[in-house]
């Protein structure tokens, strides 16, 4: 699939601004492309092109030129419904130089691969021959070198090499255990590989075209990761969109849409087919291999907990295989020992799984990285939700010494019996706030000024409480242990108790967005209240006063809830956390709105939502600008977005469940 996006950085999911390419996804692997269907990234500069498996670049040249020239684009690169993306390039010439010949591209990609139709029409009378060239490199960037912090990383003892073959070249990179390779391969095999001076190279063509007659070339590119096993290439275009479409059609299969609201029957339609693709493989407990949702592209395509849990959350009424293969994925990797470099405790559960060369190495702490103070109770919190929903008490049943570890950590290490919260503490090599708001400053005062020392995020409580609630019924149900579940209940009624004491403002009707390190109230007035109303935390007058308070004008955009009320010093409109939109933080708060009976006001929140969606050609972005609808008629874009995210893709089936049609 491919969508247009701001392609550099790295901050939050997101975080990229710059020339616009088109993204092809396909599972674990992403291709970012110009508009004439190549690219030409620069080693070390901030950039997501090129061909993207497991947080490497495995391609980052792919120029094509014709007798000596680059074509000019005569229709840019755009995606199909079948599934492949496709343009139309012609050499550069004038009005009184009609083209001599019309070159058609189309590309698709497979898991792990790229493939590619390259066919040249002749518009001459006579015959004629072309040179073709294709220069092509694979750098083996790790994604996290193409961020925009400055960092950079040593790669002692680092190897780069290239092989012609008959009918290619083989790029292999080593550095110690890590290899990894690209393979460029071509039918008809090109007549030779040459050399260019900077480590690519360069296949080359003599092309016979007829008398108005065509001739082509299929190329592929095979992407094999450290550690990685060989996956067959398509062997066209076509091949692979059909293999997409069949995984879409199968995934999207026997929902029931809306046919009262067709805006979010659409929006719910292209979150499924998103989702389809945003899956990745990720292992189970006993290694058996699961699909999971990925959190985003292009930076993004890898297992984050919080993420997954979400999204499975979301769809759980609808896509149930979801949470099925979400919750023993995250069992697999919940941590068993602490480790101080990557935040992990006893019974914690991952907030990232990634699989570059830079996390192999230890470089970036984000190989297992466990700086989530959330991710652990919304596990307990899709257990329960998924045996509920489905009846199935066998992965309840199996997952059991993990949901009673999981609670071990929120009792113990979390901070529920120590501090009567759950706590985080600002991780120097990795995130300062590890609630969903998770950029720098995101948990601040209502004047803009960060908070102190350890942090108990409101939102996170309500995630404890739930989870404690709903893992009690698990213990009674299913593990049949009475007395356990009435230790988990009796805490879940004094978190509730001590909540509203400590975290309420009387001055303001509404619950702080934190407490700092001494217990001081974190006053900004934030839309994570709503994420309370989802947990059930308040009891109904409170939860009724704030429900309302979230669709006054300060509040409400007219597309959604805003992270941070409007007149307060600490809002930006285009800031991450401080004044976005997120249809997925507004698909929490509808269903929380639905929860406390608020139902008009659920379908407030929805049908502004359904709206931007709508504004957005059917796709829920990651997150919009703060900026009033009845001031600005379209939602303004967030510069630094993801082009596609697993949350927002099922946040309009959450809104379902949330209004219904």
């Amino acid at each position: 699939m491919t969508e247009t996006f701001g392609g550099n950085g790295y901050g939050g999911h997101g975080q990229g601004q710059g020339r616009t390419a088109q993204l092809l996804i396909r599972g674990g692997t992403f291709a970012a492309l110009d508009a004439g269907g190549g690219l030409s990234a620069v080693r070390g500069a901030v950039s997501s092109d090129g061909l993207f498996v497991r947080d490497a670049r495995h391609l980052s040249r792919w120029q094509l030129t014709v007798d000596g020239s680059a074509p000019e684009v005569l229709t840019p690169l755009s995606y199909e419904d079948g599934g492949v993306a496709r343009c139309v390039l012609v050499p550069r010439g004038g009005r009184q130089e009609p083209p001599a010949y019309t070159l058609f591209r189309e590309q698709a990609l497979g898991e792990g691969s790229l493939v590619e139709v390259l066919r040249i029409v002749s518009n001459r009378p006579v015959p004629t021959t072309v040179r073709v060239a294709l220069t092509v490199d694979a750098d083996f960037a790790d994604q996290f070198e193409l961020r925009s912090d400055h960092r950079t990383y040593t790669k002692t003892g680092a190897i780069r090499t290239r092989e012609a073959l008959d009918d290619g070249v083989e790029f292999t990179y080593t550095r110690g255990d890590w290899r990894s390779s690209t393979t460029v391969t071509s039918d008809p095999a090109p007549e030779a590989v040459e050399e260019t001076g900077t480590g690519a190279r360069r296949l080359v063509w003599a092309l016979e075209l007829p008398a108005q007659g065509s001739a082509g070339l299929t190329l592929r590119v095979a992407a094999l990761p450290s550690g990685a096993d060989p996956v067959p290439v398509p062997a066209s275009p076509a091949a692979a969109a059909a293999e997409l479409a069949s995984s879409v059609a199968e995934f999207s299969a026997g929902v029931e849409l809306p046919g009262a609201w067709p805006e979010l029957a659409t929006a719910c339609s292209r979150g499924l087919a998103d989702l389809a693709v945003l899956r990745v493989p990720a292992a189970g407990p006993d290694g058996e291999r699961h699909l999971v949702p990925a959190a985003g592209v292009p930076w993004f395509l890898a297992l984050l907990g919080r993420d997954a849990l979400l999204t499975s959350l979301f769809a759980l009424p609808y896509r149930p295989e979801l949470a099925a293969a979400t919750l023993p994925v995250l069992a697999a990797a919940q941590a068993t020992e602490q480790i101080e470099g990557v935040v992990a405790q006893p019974g914690k559960i991952v907030h990232e799984v990634r699989h570059g060369e830079l996390a192999h190495f230890g470089q970036v702490p984000y190989g297992r990285y466990y700086g989530s103070v959330d991710a652990t109770p919304l596990f307990l919190v899709l257990l329960g939700a998924y045996t509920e929903r489905t009846g199935d008490s066998a992965l309840a049943r199996r997952l059991e010494s993990h949901a009673r570890a999981a609670v071990g950590w929120m009792l113990d290490h979390g901070g529920l019996t120590s501090r009567g919260y759950l706590v985080y503490r600002a991780d120097q090599g990795g995130l300062a706030n590890q609630n969903w708001k998770d950029s720098p400053g995101a948990i601040c005062s209502a004047d803009g000024s960060r908070a102190t020392g350890p942090v108990m995020a409101a939102g996170a409580q309500g995630y404890a409480y739930d989870a404690l609630r709903r893992t009690a019924v698990l213990a009674r149900t299913v593990w049949d242990d009475v007395v356990y579940a009435e230790l988990l209940e009796q805490a879940a009624s004094d978190l509730r108790d001590r909540f509203v004491r400590d975290f309420w403002m009387p001055e303001k009707g509404f619950p702080a967005l934190a407490l700092d390190g001494d217990g001081r109230q974190v006053d900004a007035l934030a839309s994570d209240a709503g994420h309370l109303l989802w947990s059930g935390l308040l009891d109904k007058e409170y939860g009724e006063a704030v429900g309302r308070r979230l669709l006054e004008p300060d509040f409400f955009s007219g597309w959604g809830v805003r992270t941070v009320a409007a007149g307060q010093p600490a809002y930006h409109p285009l800031s991450y956390h401080r004044g976005s939109v997120w249809p997925h933080d507004n698909a929490l708060i509808a269903l929380g709105l639905a929860r406390y009976g608020l139902h008009d006001e659920a379908r407030v929140v929805a049908s502004g939502v359904v709206a931007a969606a709508v504004a957005c050609g059917g796709r829920l972005p990651e997150v919009v600008a703060g900026y009033a609808r009845d001031a600005y008629p379209a939602p303004v874009p967030f510069p630094y977005a993801c082009a596609r995210e697993s949350r927002s893709a099922a946040a309009p089936l959450a809104l379902l469940s949330a209004v219904g049609g």
